[in-house]
């Protein structure tokens, strides 16, 4: 790909964003439905800057401002440092008049790889090879195209006896045998600028909506001497568009599979991909097990020699080497080294746990930092809490940390023994080696290797 081009700048990028997606039923712009916990349009914003662009254009028209904030997040999250420009499509009449539109951004450049929005399954291998193909082939057009057994509501491909890319024919008009075409149009193509611009003049308005279709630019370049090529891809289910619900979750069914295959090359085992899901940005160590049901969503980090499931939900969790989690769920949280946590444990944001820590079942941890070794074995509720090392907490304890109005702080020293069914009454501080017994109520400070015994005489009347 010649990104230096004498004379003129080489290649511009342009994604087309400002559908409204009345298909999908939504309040939410359609190239913001996520996909791999990411919105759709993030992938295609990789794809383009990945194509080392002199810059980017997207096209936003429907709910803009919340397309460019999501933009900027995204391209800030990646480190994308070159110019994105918007453009604004003043109305949803077709791709043809979103280009329209891009007139004063795409005269800068000699070439422009154009892609639209909701293709989240597009591979930088096809669009790189969409762009090298079009350098070598010198023509005025080369657009990307798959052969898909089942073409429906795709634009469909017809070609010379001798092979070249005649015109593209919409569904809605084709014949019975240009619907029988199985090579489609993905939205992917690469331009001669100067053509391009020559043939925006000339396209006319279509249809009901008078709208402008691009694929109407391949017969007019045509018409004039001009080449059209095509780049066939070998990976024929990422030309696949989102239109609507149903397409969304398959979609999202494709990249779960290309995320865990992903994953499993790495060299962690997934013993059940079919009811394991990931999100793009997960990340697993090598020789870690993902059980079956698990979900790892957002930005989850798992270590080496980690088994997490069955039964799992971590969402924005960082687990460290050979950390366990059964049945649980940890958001926001944080496990170090060989910690187990679970069956049915929820961790929630801003918990460190360990390293060689134990959470049991039915236990919550809240906003708290647990020592090295310290166990938390049983339904208990530990919150705003600080437990240092070698603790052993009892059945059934509750750090009691909110008052009506704010929360306060519980520490517990390392080598303290909670027994079972202890309310901590926070703002409390446990001393080291100090014992609190089974049943206490804990309203003061207890020394360090102090025993405290809080709670009421027994009485036996008859």
């Amino acid at each position: 790909m010649n990104s230096n081009h004498k004379g003129a700048k080489s290649l511009g990028a342009l994604i087309l964003a400002a559908g409204e997606g009345t298909r999908m039923e939504s309040s939410i712009p359609k190239v913001l439905h996520h996909v791999g916990g990411r919105p759709m349009l993030f992938y295609t914003l990789r794809l383009a800057n990945a194509l080392k662009p002199n810059a980017i254009g997207i096209v936003v028209g429907h709910e803009a401002e919340a397309v460019k904030a999501a933009v900027n997040a995204m391209a800030k999250d990646c480190g994308i440092n070159r110019p994105i420009q918007f453009i604004h499509q003043k109305k949803q009449t077709g791709s043809g008049n979103a280009v329209m539109e891009s007139v004063p951004f795409l005269k800068k450049f000699k070439t422009a790889a154009v892609m639209c929005g909701d293709s989240p399954l597009l591979t930088y291998e096809s669009l790189y090879a969409l762009v090298q193909s079009h350098d070598d082939q010198k023509g005025q057009v080369t657009l990307l195209t798959a052969k898909l057994a089942n073409p429906k509501g795709y634009g469909r491909i017809v070609r010379s006896p001798l092979g070249e890319v005649q015109r593209i024919v919409e569904e809605s008009v084709g014949s019975s045998k240009e619907l029988s075409i199985t090579e489609i149009n993905s939205g992917a193509y690469c331009f001669e600028v100067e053509s391009l611009l020559t043939g925006l003049k000339e396209i006319g308005a279509k249809g009901p909506k008078k709208e402008h279709f691009l694929t109407d630019i391949l017969e007019l370049m045509r018409a004039k001497g001009g080449k059209v090529n095509a780049y066939v891809s070998q990976i024929p289910e990422e030309v696949l568009g989102v239109n609507s619900r149903v397409q969304l979750s398959t979609a999202e069914r494709i990249m779960n599979r290309r995320l865990l295959e992903r994953l499993m090359l790495s060299g962690v085992t997934v013993l059940d991909p079919a009811s394991t899901h990931v999100d793009a940005d997960v990340e697993v160590g090598q020789d870690s097990v993902i059980y079956p049901s698990t979900i790892l969503r957002g930005k989850t980090k798992i270590g080496k020699l980690c088994q997490v499931g069955p039964f799992c939900y971590l969402e924005d969790a960082v687990i460290g080497n050979e950390c366990e989690v059964r049945i649980s769920q940890i958001i926001n949280a944080r496990l170090l080294e060989k910690t187990l946590v679970g069956p049915f444990s929820n961790i929630r944001p801003e918990s460190v746990i360990g390293p060689r820590a134990k959470i049991g079942n039915f236990t919550e941890v809240k906003a708290s930092r647990i020592g090295f070794g310290t166990k938390v074995n049983h339904l208990s509720y530990i919150g705003d809490a600080e437990i240092k090392e070698d603790v052993n907490i009892g059945a059934g304890t509750i750090t009691c940390n909110y008052d009506g109005k704010a929360k306060h702080k519980t520490t517990i020293e390392a080598k303290a023994f909670i027994g079972s069914n202890v309310n901590l009454i926070a703002p409390v501080k446990i001393g080291r080696g100090a014992k609190v017994a089974a049943g206490s109520t804990v309203t003061e400070d207890v020394p360090d290797e102090a025993l405290a015994i809080a709670r009421a005489r027994q009485v036996i009347k008859q």
